[in-house]
């Protein structure tokens, strides 16, 4: 596994939001897994903070043009799952922070 590439598309993650709160996808911890392969194929498995969630498409594009821009990314797929379910005991501890700073009770 490229960790090089593979910490870039965790840093590229982090500048991701999600339009309906304003914190990034990764302190959101709606990122579940990150695999990069040698080869540049990126594989993100995340979920949504609810099924059926109307930006989840939106969301996906905006990583893949990002991902895609990265040196040495050859490929760039996004799977969704609900299993587990997203809760906000996923958020990290600074995702807590900001959202705390804007006014959030978290």
């Amino acid at each position: 596994m490229n960790n090089t590439l593979r910490e870039q598309v965790w840093e590229i993650l982090h500048d991701v939001y999600d339009p309906e709160i304003p914190l990034n996808i990764a302190d959101l911890g709606l990122i579940y897994d990150l695999q990069v392969s040698d080869q540049g194929e990126v594989h993100i498995l995340m979920t949504l903070t609810a099924p059926g969630c109307p930006v989840g498409d939106m969301i996906a594009d905006e990583i893949r043009d990002r991902v895609m821009s990265l040196p040495g990314v050859q490929d760039v797929q996004v799977e969704f799952t609900f299993d587990p379910l997203w809760t906000p005991e996923r958020i990290s501890e600074e995702g807590r922070e900001a959202l705390r700073a804007f006014g959030f009770p978290v």
